[in-house]
């Protein structure tokens, strides 16, 4: 059996167990076969479409832990067309060629899933091992356009001509290991290099880490930003891009994104004035409507913080200022978050909580501006986690803590 044979063989193994057991073995390069077995049991769930080729290498897991997903490199594969398009349709040369240069070339994920949209295609990678792994990749995958370049993506690029679109995923490790997250930290520096790359190309797209305040990172990069993009899968944050060009004056657009539901509002529209929680109409003169619908927003929402956009575009009121939290009398359809139909509102008041927890056992608990932890507030109302009751603890604008419960709306 040889080290491939091996790597087929045993690529549904434990990694950990494999390699107690395989130790030793003749003719087999071990710590290659556990890298190569490690990185596909990653890309079956992350790169579903990269792990069904048999012939894909992978490198070692630091680059695996930090490439996109193929969903957040298809969304940028999209936005890449779009900018195209747009290119295009204002009678520029882009209809005679397109370039891509990554700048990070890194494992190659976004690169080839964006470079696929362009006529030619430029990796650019200091670590030779990737670039060793990128040319296998791009071969396998049939993306022709591509090439591959080992060396420091600053010098090359400046020795560059013109290009349509320039991308960089800055490292967010400092020489040490450690995690850098504001963009001046990270590697390369594209607040020192964003001059001589809106020189240099049509549209840059950045990917920054979730974890920046977006205005503070637009802000950063200038009026050159004219995109922005808060990407999501699965609810949870993982990546925040800019687009930027000298065609821009100013953010034009932000775009919340999770999964297929897209969420986009000008700057202007987040300054609108929200409903306020238990007023059914402007003037606040007719008696408050009951709370029969909570709706908590998409992770990307909630870090764009266009709470006030939400209220006005769906004509539902915050509980308070600060819960992050919804309700309506009626339904709303399409609403970009979880949607549930409130079964009772209780306060803290351990006579008017049995009444409203009876029958209940067990419960999914979340808390927006509240005093106490999901895991406290589980103990204290004695409740096993599960279920399909949903309870949230929060805090309305007269400061009183109240428990809203809940069953989801499919």
């Amino acid at each position: 059996m040889n080290t491939e044979e091996f790597i087929m063989l045993h690529r549904n193994d434990d990694v950990r167990t494999l390699a107690l057991k395989a130790a030793g073995t003749e003719g087999i390069d071990l710590g290659y076969a556990l890298n190569q077995i490690a990185g596909w049991q990653t890309a079956r769930k992350k790169l579903p479409q990269w792990a069904a080729d048999s012939g894909i290498k992978y490198p070692p897991h630091i680059s695996m832990e930090q490439c996109s997903s193929e969903q957040t490199a298809t969304y940028k594969a999209n936005i890449a067309q779009r900018l195209i398009n747009k290119l295009q349709d204002g009678g520029t040369d882009a209809d005679t060629g397109t370039t891509l240069v990554d700048l990070t070339g890194g494992f190659g994920v976004d690169f080839s899933y964006i470079a696929r949209r362009f006529s030619r295609a430029v990796y650019i990678e200091q670590q030779s091992h990737l670039c060793d792994i990128a040319r296998h990749n791009m071969s396998c995958l049939g993306i022709s356009q591509a090439e591959v370049m080992c060396g420091d993506s600053t010098q090359i690029i400046a020795s560059m001509g013109h290009v349509t679109m320039v991308y960089a995923d800055p490292a967010r490790r400092d020489s040490h290991g450690g995690r850098t997250f504001a963009i001046s930290d990270c590697t390369p520096d594209m607040t020192t290099l964003k001059d001589m790359l809106l020189r240099k190309a049509d549209f840059i797209m950045i990917k920054l880490s979730p974890m920046l305040d977006w205005r503070k990172a637009a802000a950063d990069m200038g009026s050159c930003v004219g995109e922005v993009h808060i990407v999501s899968t699965g609810n949870e944050c993982k990546e925040l891009l800019l687009v930027m060009s000298k065609r821009y004056s100013g953010i034009e657009t932000i775009y919340c994104i999770n999964d297929d539901t897209t969420f986009a509002f000008a700057p202007d529209e987040a300054a609108a004035r929200p409903l306020p929680y238990g007023a059914p109409s402007d003037d606040g003169d007719c008696a408050p409507e009951p709370a029969a619908y909570l709706y908590e927003p998409n992770a990307s929402l909630m870090k764009a913080g266009c709470f006030s956009l939400i209220s006005r575009r769906y004509g539902i009121r915050q509980i308070s200022r600060d819960s992050h939290l919804f309700v309506s009398p009626r339904a709303v359809a399409d609403f970009p978050g979880r949607s549930f139909k409130v079964r009772a509102v209780t306060p803290m008041n351990k006579s008017e909580l049995k009444k409203a927890l009876a029958g209940i056992t067990k419960a999914n608990i979340a808390v927006r501006n509240f005093p106490m932890t999901a895991d406290a507030l589980r103990k204290k109302l004695k409740l096993k986690d599960g279920g399909d009751t949903y309870i949230f603890g929060t805090t309305e604008t007269d400061g009183r803590h109240m428990l809203f419960i809940c069953e989801k709306q499919l």
